[in-house]
């Protein structure tokens, strides 16, 4: 339920905004033209500017020389992710459109200084990037077609130029840069060279490699002294690694017995040739037992006997050999304990006598190491230099033009199609935004529930926009059914049958109360109803123009002189429907009818008619109608759709009120319903009247209407007494 509730809320508010925009369509029609029409003036008399554009790639080159490379990404050059934007600014700077302006001498052509040159030239110039390439364009507007094409191409060829100049001095810069490093690296590789070779003399130390080609660096190549020193510590490592594994060897074996210990002797790396020859022997016996016992057989018989032999034979030859391995390993370890003990004690004799020898050798290593790595360096530096210099006697091509600017044929700017599609949408966009802002600042009477809820006070019938005087229309027309809709809610809202004189009034001039009023006075006399009109309206009376009668004689001529009623009602060609004009306009038209004449001659009419309606002035500009307010039973107020605001329409109300008048209720007059869907429902007759009927009903309508109309010189008609029965 909630959701169907707010389904039909946004539905609502939807056909809310379509009625402001169906109702304000006039607005948005003008704003849309003006707008549109502006936008085609400014196309029109703007200058008409050429295009000269030039396609070009830039190839990226890398602004610094790298010696080493270990650090770099892959590829040859690395390329910074501004790279486009930065050469756009190069392309704009100064000191290339410089170039061009003297190239072309622009300053001279336009008349004005360098500067001044430069920034025009700036103005009318872009550079844009090509999506996802390396192209860039280059584009330059001017009034002049070949001067477009010439500014483009020489800004191309500018850049083009100072790129190869940047990158020529670059190269430069580098090279000499790392020939100085060159040089310097030389002088190094020839210091280290020279200290290791001092060395060498002065500690009398034999280096076969120190002049070859490819030095052996995974050792220290010396002979003498030092090589003995290593050779005697080298002698006591490996005593020590022997006792180690023999200990290691004897460690294994203690605590085992039976098959263990043959087991663990035979998995020991020791050449006995016994125990190497029986131990292979003696697991196959056990295999083969074990594969007779799962067969079947038993213990006891003679296969199985037989191998139980064999297998105790070898068992007793292996304890024998381990026996002797356990004796040979305890010769081993004294004889390399006393292994040790000499070569610690030579150890021991050389090391005062070589400490020297090993600083010696040492100094010498490190200095022979300094040399080979400095060689190194400098062999990479005079690759890396070499191959510069072949790269800078290469001609170079920082960018590359695949499109030259040619002369237009057709301007390129304005751009007529898009700024008359831009005109379009953004008249489109301004009408609707003044609607919706003119519908904001509108307080007028828009609906039934404005009225109903500012007015407090029912809604008695909506007339349709542009309805004509019914009586002068032929046939049926479905205006009508608006009046009979009004006559229906005054007779279920007035309090008694006797409350049956009204006056018609209005906020201001121009809401249609005077049509209203003869409209309904004719709905009402074709319903049978006595109707009389009296215009009351002392001002500028108009009921009178509606039947083409006379106005000199009425209402002012029965209130100020003696004549007789029935010498200023008049009968109308309509059956029921009497008239009194206004008579003469006086002087004061609110003395004359604050009278009490005008009171006895409304309640002579009441009585002698079923319904009187009187027609009054504005009841805002003057005071009539405040005083026929005051001397009539119901007061009804017509209101012009969408043209009063709501504040003066609380004054009517309090008007009215003020007086002691009592307020009927109002009619919404000139409402368009075929815009404003809102009102279809409520005048929804107008679908059951097909041009059919309406077709033959007035033909029926004209056999029945009289030949012609009283004339004003002739008598008036017999005037209803009160005793006449309706």
């Amino acid at each position: 339920m909630n959701q169907q509730g707010a389904s039909s809320e946004a539905k609502l508010h939807a056909m809310d905004y379509w009625q402001v925009l169906r109702n304000r369509y006039g607005v948005i029609l003008l704003a849309f033209f003006l707008v549109f029409m502006t936008a085609a003036v400014i196309t029109y008399i703007l200058p008409k500017e050429y295009q000269g554009k030039v396609t070009m790639q830039i190839n990226r080159e890398s602004h610094d020389m790298k010696i080493f490379h270990a650090n770099m990404p892959t590829g040859r050059f690395y390329v910074p992710p501004t790279f486009i934007e930065t050469e756009f600014k190069v392309i704009t700077s100064k000191r290339t459109l410089y170039q061009v302006v003297d190239a072309l001498k622009l300053d001279e052509r336009w008349g004005m200084t360098r500067p001044q040159a430069y920034s025009r030239l700036y103005a009318s110039l872009e550079a844009r990037e090509e999506r996802g390439t390396d192209l860039i364009s280059i584009e330059y507007f001017d009034t002049d077609n070949q001067l477009a094409a010439n500014v483009a191409n020489a800004v191309a060829e500018a850049y083009r130029d100072r790129r190869m100049n940047i990158e020529q001095k670059r190269s430069t810069n580098a090279l000499d840069t790392l020939q100085r490093q060159l040089k310097e690296q030389t002088d190094t590789v020839e210091e280290a060279r020279l200290r290791m070779l001092d060395l060498a003399e002065r500690y009398r130390i034999v280096d076969l490699n120190a002049h070859t080609s490819r030095p052996n660096m995974t050792g220290d190549p010396v002979t003498g002294v030092g090589t003995i020193v290593m050779s005697s510590m080298q002698d006591t490592y490996k005593a020590e690694a022997a006792i180690g594994q023999i200990e290691m060897q004897i460690q294994s074996l203690r605590g085992l017995s039976g098959d263990q210990l043959i087991s663990g002797a035979a998995m020991l790396d020791i050449a006995d040739p016994t125990l190497q020859a029986l131990w292979p022997t003696y697991q196959q016996y056990q295999l083969e037992k074990q594969g007779l016992l799962d067969s079947g057989l038993g213990k006891n018989h003679p296969k199985i006997r037989q191998v139980d032999g064999q297998l105790e034979k070898t068992n007793t030859m292996l304890q024998e050999a381990v026996a002797n391995v356990k004796k040979n390993l305890a010769t081993k370890l004294e004889m390399a304990k006393k292994a040790m003990e000499l070569a610690k004690g030579m150890e021991e004799s050389k090391k005062d006598s070589s400490m020297d020898e090993r600083r010696k050798v040492a100094e010498y290593s490190e200095a022979s190491k300094e040399y080979e790595l400095q060689k190194n360096m400098l062999a990479n530096m005079q690759a890396k230099f070499a191959t510069e210099q072949v790269d800078l006697t290469m001609p170079k091509v920082p960018i590359t033009i695949h499109e030259d600017a040619e002369v237009a044929t057709r301007p390129s700017k304005p751009n007529v199609p898009l700024n008359l599609i831009l005109g379009a949408i953004v008249g489109l966009a301004f009408g609707i935004g003044l609607a919706f802002f003119l519908e904001y600042l509108d307080t007028s009477v828009k609906t039934l529930e404005d009225v109903e809820r500012y007015l407090q006070v029912p809604v008695l019938a909506v007339i349709p926009r542009d309805v004509g005087v019914l009586h002068k229309q032929s046939g049926l027309t479905p205006d009508a059914e608006a009046y009979r809709i009004l006559r229906t809610n005054i007779e279920f809202n007035r309090k008694s049958a006797d409350a049956n004189s009204i006056t018609v009034v209005s906020g201001g001039a121009g809401e249609g109360k005077s049509t209203t009023l003869v409209n309904l006075a004719y709905i009402c006399a074709q319903g049978g109803y006595n109707t009389l009109m009296i215009d009351g309206d002392l001002r500028r009376p108009k009921l009178h123009t509606f039947f083409d009668i006379n106005n000199s004689v009425g209402l002012t001529n029965y209130l100020t002189t003696e004549l007789m009623l029935e010498d200023v009602i008049l009968q109308t060609p309509v059956d029921n429907l009497y008239f009194m004009p206004s008579g003469i306009l006086p002087a004061d038209a609110a003395g004359i009818l604050n009278s009490r004449r005008m009171s006895e001659l409304i309640a002579d009419v009441k009585n002698r008619f079923d319904l009187v309606l009187i027609d009054s002035p504005p009841i805002l500009g003057v005071s009539d109608a405040a005083v026929l307010a005051s001397e009539v039973d119901l007061t009804m107020v017509v209101i012009q759709h969408r043209k009063l605001p709501r504040s003066m329409l609380l004054r009517v109300k309090q008007c009215v009120e003020n007086v002691g008048g009592n307020l009927l209720g109002v009619v919404l007059n000139n409402v368009d319903v075929r815009s404003d869907s809102q009102y279809q429902y409520y005048t929804s007759y107008y679908t059951y009247y097909s041009p059919t009927n309406t077709q033959t009903r007035t033909t029926r309508r004209k056999e029945r209407e009289p030949e012609a109309a009283p004339a004003a010189n002739e008598a008036p008609a017999p005037v209803p007494s009160g005793d006449d029965e309706y």
